[in-house]
């Protein structure tokens, strides 16, 4: 098995996260699983049959058409390399493959290089980014960075009151109006930074889908009128995507990232009906690193996104 399994089988701090990942990917888990076990476990030919098997359940796992394809032609590669010729052999090769697929999302959020640094949030309705926000305060403060939210969702009166409430939770400042736009929020919530000199300013932004084209154009003036108040801002776009959505995930991240230039994914809702497979179809079609991934709706259930601890939570 992958070197993960070893250090992941204490009790400390990692061995807990471990755990409820691997719960969180339990559908995903168990879609595979259906078919893979077949497939594994059971003495048979590595023969086209066997290979087409193989690709149908990746496919219904959310992994995506283009992603299998991939993960099938480099595992035929690596078994004809590596003469693999038994099944158990293949289905470590596989986890071998997805995780060298995977690994180049693995890049974590560095937030030292301006301050403040300035991380713009968006997504459609729904995806969590509110809650996101408040985890990720949490998540920089347990760093040592000083944090202030903006409240740039201007168009539901419940994201600002639950925007405070997360400011409350985590002791940390909310810029907010009662009234104005989005932009004019986010605006003097970076000025406000750069005065009392925070570190980070994590920018809430309204829901929205990708088609709502004039919501979309006022993404954009958000993210310029950012660019005003400190030029070079924002320094990371974070795009929030809900976890159970599966394909159209990927939609989402080809929308946002051309409209904005996103920087990096956080992945929501891994709480056990997740369709975690979209991973592999976003880092074939659409590799954005995915800098977070939320498990729960703890303060600490958002952790950065480690490709080998993923692919062993998937497999074992």
């Amino acid at each position: 098995m992958l070197s993960f399994l070893k250090s992941s089988s204490g009790n400390g701090e990692r061995g807990r996260w471990f755990a409820r990942l691997k719960q969180g990917l339990t559908r995903t888990r168990e879609k595979l699983g259906d078919q893979l076990t077949g497939l594994f476990r059971v003495s048979r030919a590595l023969d086209d049959a066997f290979y087409e098997e193989l690709e149908t359940a990746l496919i219904s796992a959310d992994v995506g058409v283009a992603a299998s394809s991939h993960l099938l032609k480099e595992l035929r590669a690596r078994a004809r390399r590596e003469r693999i010729v038994d099944v158990g052999g293949l289905k470590l090769a596989l986890q071998k493959t997805l995780l060298e697929l995977l690994q180049p999302l693995a890049v974590p959020l560095a937030v030292g290089a301006h301050r403040p640094y300035v991380i713009m949030l968006a997504g459609v309705n729904g995806s969590g980014k509110t809650t996101s926000i408040g985890k990720l305060a949490h998540y920089l403060q347990g760093r040592g960075k000083s944090v202030l939210l903006a409240a740039g969702d201007t168009f539901r009166a419940a994201a600002r009151e639950q925007l405070i409430a997360w400011g409350e939770r985590n002791n940390v400042t909310v810029i907010t109006q009662t009234s104005g736009d989005a932009a004019a929020v986010i605006y003097d919530a970076v000025n406000a930074a750069l005065a009392r000199g925070v570190d980070v300013v994590l920018a809430d932004t309204a829901g929205r889908l990708p088609t709502q084209l004039h919501l979309m154009e006022e993404l954009k003036k958000v993210k310029r009128v950012i660019a005003k108040a400190l030029p070079g801002a924002p320094h990371e776009v974070l795009l929030v995507l809900d976890a159970n959505t599966g394909q159209n995930a990927l939609a989402q991240v080809r929308a946002f990232d051309a409209a904005l230039g996103v920087t990096g994914l956080v992945l929501t809702k891994l709480d056990g009906t997740a369709r975690g497979g979209v991973i592999a179809a976003i880092a074939r079609e659409q590799p954005v690193p995915l800098r977070f991934v939320g498990v729960g709706e703890g303060l600490d259930d958002l952790r950065p996104f480690d490709a080998e601890e993923f692919v062993t939570a998937l497999f074992d």
